[in-house]
């Protein structure tokens, strides 16, 4: 049962407002919530219109190109305002060690535009374009650099992100579908159903998650496609995540059943069916939203490490963790600083998820002023 906390408006007039709109007045009120939630929101539509967005296909390779520094945007051209313009990169022979080096060519600027025509892909998944938001008619441009086979980083980043940002989500879906159904169950009726499932729960806690996890995914097999490994680590990700999450659900509903007017319905007759989707789950709806939001980093932070221990995603598929694993040698991350990019982009979600977290468990507080 939910109750609306009156207030007046511009007019003097008493104005009920729900819980609902209680915490969205306190979440709004949270400056750090808020901006990480418009960061997550601008993280999600850029790996959702990634193709769109990368000058090439994260499998181009450019060998004539390895490990390009990035090419910053220039305006002024020998002290006049000037259209956006880069310098091409060229491959010479270092005179000491003979060593390929990239050298800018400052005397042929080329002009950046928009809406560029390139390699071709597909639009949302339902159909093919070959236009891209920006990049250069003659040449190559590369904004961020390239990695070893002269693939562009700004390019794989944008693609791994698709992969980085919805493991959590496929993740959590999985995961707490199962918690909540396997915890529902438990605490509703306890019993020997109770006790059979704690007792289960018990087994998969009792395992350190990280060796279980190094476990679990060298089960999958090397020759799967891409689609079939990424489906494959989000079943592992959610296979040990659910046992705690079922645990929680149970107190909650233990707590939940013994409400008077879930007392009442179950009285009244109300099939066990209509009493836990219509009286007990809206109560822990707020529950559900905060925990999945802080528990979204876990995911990202655990693909990230497989892929970087190189037992996650797989070539030709990228992610942010993938990605990093380019950078994990000590001349790497001396010479070539932009191939920790990647690095960044999980910080940056993964603190972005825990700010919004702390957010929406601030306001979902009804304690709280």
């Amino acid at each position: 049962m939910t109750t609306a906390t009156p207030s007046k408006n511009y007019d003097g007039v008493a104005v009920a407002r729900t819980p609902l709109q209680m915490a969205l007045r306190r979440f709004r009120r949270n400056r750090v919530g808020v901006i990480s939630f418009w960061v997550l929101v601008v993280m999600y539509l850029t790996a959702l219109f990634a193709p769109f967005l990368s000058p090439y296909s994260i499998t181009t390779q450019h060998e004539e190109f390895p490990y390009v520094r990035p090419s910053g945007i220039h305006v002024i051209y020998k002290g006049q305002l000037h259209a956006p313009y880069i310098f091409q990169s060229t491959t010479k022979r270092d005179p000491v060690t003979f060593k390929k080096m990239s050298v800018l060519d400052t005397e042929n600027p080329v002009p950046v535009k928009l809406f560029v025509r390139g390699e071709d892909y597909r639009f949302l998944g339902l159909f093919r374009s070959n236009l891209h938001l920006f990049g250069v008619d003659q040449g190559y441009y590369f904004p961020l650099g390239t990695d070893k086979f002269g693939r562009d980083l700004l390019s794989r980043m944008l693609v791994g992100g698709q992969v980085s940002l919805t493991v959590g989500v496929v993740g959590i879906l999985i995961s707490f579908t199962i918690g909540i159904v396997l915890g529902g169950i438990s605490g509703y009726f306890g019993g020997f159903i109770d006790n059979f499932i704690q007792r289960v729960i018990e087994v998969l806690l009792s395992f350190p998650r990280l060796p279980i996890l190094l476990a679990l995914s060298t089960i999958i097999p090397a020759k799967w496609p891409s689609t079939w490994v990424y489906l494959g680590i989000v079943a592992v990700l959610a296979f040990i995540g659910w046992a705690a999450l079922a645990r929680v659900v149970r107190g909650q509903v233990i707590s939940a059943r013994n409400i008077d007017y879930v007392q009442a319905a179950r009285g009244l007759g109300a099939s066990d069916l209509r009493v836990i989707l219509r009286h007990i789950m809206p109560n822990l709806s707020s529950f559900l939203i905060v925990t999945a939001t802080l528990a979204l980093p876990g995911y990202i932070l655990g693909e990230s490490g497989l892929s970087f221990l190189g037992l996650g995603i797989k070539e030709p598929m990228a992610s942010w963790g993938l990605l990093l694993n380019d950078a994990r040698t000590d001349d790497a991350f001396k010479t070539y600083p932009w191939l920790l990019l990647p690095g960044l982009m999980i910080v940056i979600s993964v603190l972005a998820f825990n700010f919004m977290g702390d957010a929406l468990r601030d306001a979902a507080d009804t304690q709280s002023r």
